[in-house]
C-alpha cells in the first residue's frame, strides 16, 4: 500500500450516497466544512459502487431508503470489495425498527444517523471517524516502515551469516586438501537438485548455503588421515567416518534455521538409501531430504575431482556411477532430478577445463538465480 492520503496532506475522501438532491446538498455542505475532507456525492448507489476501486473512500454516508438499492445492500457490496472491506460506513435513516438496524449492523454498518439530520451530530460523527481513520492509516504506515527496516536488518544478518559460513567452510576445505571450487560446485549442484525436486525458494537457498558445511566435522580428524596419499586402513576409515558425528556436534543446538539444516547435512550426507551408510544406518526417507540431495552433489564432485589418492574420473563415467547407484546409494527421486538437469550440471563441470573456471561458476549461478 502507498503512503496514506492523510499523510501526504491529501484530503480524506467521503462518499455521500442519497437519492435526494437536497439531502445530498446538506450532507456535502456539512462534510466539506470539516477540515481535511473532500466529498464525492452520488444520487444512484450503482454509480458509487463503480467508483470504489479508482476513488476508494475513507468514509461512506449512505441513505437507507433508495429506489434502486437500499443502504444495507450498498454496505454489503462495500464489505465484499477487498479495497473497501474495512471502510467505515454511516447509514442515514428515518426508520426506527430494530430489525433494520440489526440487519445493517450484520451487513457491516459502523454507525447510524437519524433523519432529520442534526448537523452538529453529523459533524461530530464524521470528524471522529475521520480522525480515527487518519490515526489508523498513520499506524499502518508506521508498521510498514518498521517492517521494511526489519526486513533490511534481517537481510544484513543473513549476508553476514552467509559470509561467515563460506569463509569457515573454505578454511576447512583447505585443511583437508580440497579447494574452494569444490564447495562452490557442490553448493550449485545441490541447489539445482533441490529446485528440481520441488523445494521452495527458501529451502533451495538453505541447501545451497548449508551444503558448504557438509564436511565441517573433518576439522576433528588427524592430519595424517586427511592428507594420506593412499587408501585408508580399516581403522583409519572408521576414524574418517567419525567426521559425520563431529560435524553434527559442532553444529548442534543452534537457533539458526540455516545451521540446523547444515547439521542435518553434516550428519547424514554419508547415509545411503539402502541403509548401508553411516553414521546411523538410516535408509530411504528417514534420511533428511537435504542430506540426500547433498550426497549426490558431493559424491559426483568427488568422483570428478583429482585427489592425492586418486585421479579425476571422466564426467561421463561419474554421471553413470550416480545413475547406477539410484535406489542403492542415492534417493531415486533425487537422481532423477539430477538427470533432468544434467545439461546445467555438465556445463558447470566442463568449465573446469577452461582458463576461467570462476567466471563459468558465476555465470551458472546467475543463470539459475543467486542464493
Amino acid at each position: 500500500m502507498g503512503v496514506p492520503r492523510a499523510l501526504r496532506g491529501v484530503a480524506m475522501r467521503v462518499f455521500v450516497i442519497d437519492d435526494s438532491p437536497s439531502v445530498v446538498a446538506t450532507l456535502r455542505r456539512v462534510v466539506e466544512a470539516i477540515k481535511g475532507s473532500e466529498v464525492l456525492s452520488f444520487l444512484h448507489p450503482n454509480d458509487a459502487l463503480k467508483r470504489l476501486d479508482d476513488r476508494t473512500p475513507d468514509l461512506i454516508l449512505v441513505d437507507y431508503m433508495m429506489p434502486d438499492m437500499n443502504g444495507i445492500e450498498v454496505i454489503s457490496h462495500v464489505r465484499k470489495n477487498a479495497l473497501t472491506a474495512h471502510v467505515p460506513t454511516i447509514m442515514i435513516t428515518s426508520r426506527r425498527e430494530a430489525d433494520i438496524r440489526l440487519a445493517a449492523m450484520k451487513a457491516g454498518a459502523t454507525e447510524f444517523l437519524n433523519k432529520p439530520i442534526d448537523e452538529m451530530e453529523l459533524t461530530l460523527r464524521v470528524r471522529n471517524i475521520l480522525d480515527i481513520g487518519e490515526e489508523r492509516l498513520a499506524l499502518a504506515a508506521r508498521a510498514a516502515t518498521l517492517q521494511r527496516d526489519f526486513d533490511a536488518a534481517m537481510q544484513r544478518i543473513e549476508r553476514h551469516e552467509e559470509e561467515i559460513i563460506w569463509r569457515l567452510s573454505k578454511a576447512i576445505a583447505c585443511r583437508h586438501g580440497e579447494t574452494a571450487d569444490h564447495l562452490d560446485r557442490v553448493a550449485i549442484v545441490a541447489r539445482i537438485i533441490a529446485e528440481e525436486v520441488g523445494l521452495d525458494a527458501g529451502q533451495c537457498r538453505m541447501v545451497f548455503l548449508a551444503s558448504a558445511l557438509h564436511d565441517v566435522g573433518k576439522i576433528g580428524l588427524p592430519d595424517a588421515i586427511l592428507s594420506k596419499p593412499g587408501p585408508l586402513s580399516q581403522d583409519e576409515r572408521r576414524q574418517m567416518q567419525q567426521h559425520a558425528d563431529f560435524g553434527a556436534e559442532i553444529l548442534s543446538d543452534s537457533s539458526s534455521e540455516l545451521i540446523q539444516i547444515a547439521r542435518k547435512i553434516a550428519e547424514s550426507h554419508h547415509e545411503r538409501w539402502d541403509g548401508a551408510g553411516y553414521p546411523r544406518g538410516l535408509s530411504a526417507t528417514a534420511i533428511p531430504i537435504e542430506a540426500r540431495i547433498v550426497a549426490i552433489a558431493d559424491v559426483f564432485d568427488a568422483l570428478c575431482s583429482k585427489r592425492a589418492y586418486k585421479a579425476a574420473w571422466p564426467i561421463a563415467d561419474a554421471f553413470r556411477e550416480i545413475v547406477n547407484s539410484s535406489g542403492t546409494h542415492f534417493d531415486p527421486a533425487c537422481v532423477a532430478a539430477f538427470c533432468r538437469r544434467w545439461t546445467d550440471i555438465k556445463a558447470l563441470f566442463e568449465s573446469q577445463h577452461s582458463d576461467d573456471t570462476a567466471t563459468a561458476v558465476s555465470t551458472l549461478q546467475l543463470s539459475r538465480g543467486s542464493a
